[in-house]
């Protein structure tokens, strides 16, 4: 069994592009867009929820998209042991479907970031960070509602299950509230599920993967995917 990506598109996707074009031409492997009105993954075994503004964010960003009939395949699938990687709203519509625990508040300036920042990868050791060699990376952010927050049991759980994988940071990985650009609690910028198959996180890794942006520190987390697909599954 090969390898082959589906990038997820709904009404006000922006990142499904880049998405393909990494899987697709930077990694050179099968890859295939998936309308959100589809009740079919095509054959793929790794699906990309991408980032944008799925209906307009109306209501809350993620509500409406979580309900595309695409979604309840993807939730099945997730569920099976598939592997999941949401990316910014992607990260959001994963939080609202209930594959991860947790909501996404309005970033505390209230105002739209876009920009660079810096995470630290806090595990090094899941299926979608074995292969990253860097322990901070240079990713941007481009989003409103990034601002993390769960109860205090269910953060605590996360914590105690290794499932924060990464989390805002300095350049040299200290974690601190200045350095968090949208008042994430504990700095949470991507968590895992318990079981390790699916990966929501608010930066870009698909905006930094090409060497011709000058910048492939997300490239690690494609690669991470590839290596650990063809180890278990094929």
């Amino acid at each position: 069994m090969k390898i082959k990506f589906g990038t997820v598109v709904f009404p006000g996707s922006n990142c499904d592009r880049d998405a393909y074009h990494v899987t697709q031409n930077i990694f050179g492997k099968e890859s295939e867009l998936l309308w959100h009105k589809e009740a079919d993954l095509k054959g793929c075994n790794v699906i990309i929820l991408p980032g944008g503004f799925s209906y307009g964010d109306y209501v809350r960003s993620g509500a409406i998209a979580k309900v595309s009939p695409i979604m309840k395949e993807i939730v099945a699938f997730a569920n099976k042991g598939g592997i999941v990687l949401g990316i910014c709203n992607g990260f959001q519509i994963l939080l609202e479907s209930g594959l991860l625990p947790g909501v996404m508040l309005k970033n505390k300036s209230l105002k739209f970031i876009s920009k660079d920042i810096y995470v630290k990868v806090t595990n090094k050791k899941t299926f979608f960070t074995s292969e990253i060699e860097k322990d901070v990376l240079r990713i941007p952010i481009a989003h409103a509602e990034g601002n993390y927050f769960a109860e205090k049991e269910t953060i605590n759980e996360l914590a105690a299950n290794e499932q924060i994988v990464f989390q805002y940071s300095s350049p040299e990985g200290i974690i601190d509230e200045k350095y968090n650009p949208n008042g994430s609690i504990m700095n949470i910028a991507g968590i895992i599920n318990k079981d390790g198959n699916v990966l929501g996180m608010m930066p870009h890794p698909e905006r930094c993967a090409d060497e011709r942006l000058g910048n492939t520190d997300g490239a690690g987390i494609f690669k991470s995917i590839i290596v650990n697909f063809a180890e278990k599954f094929l």
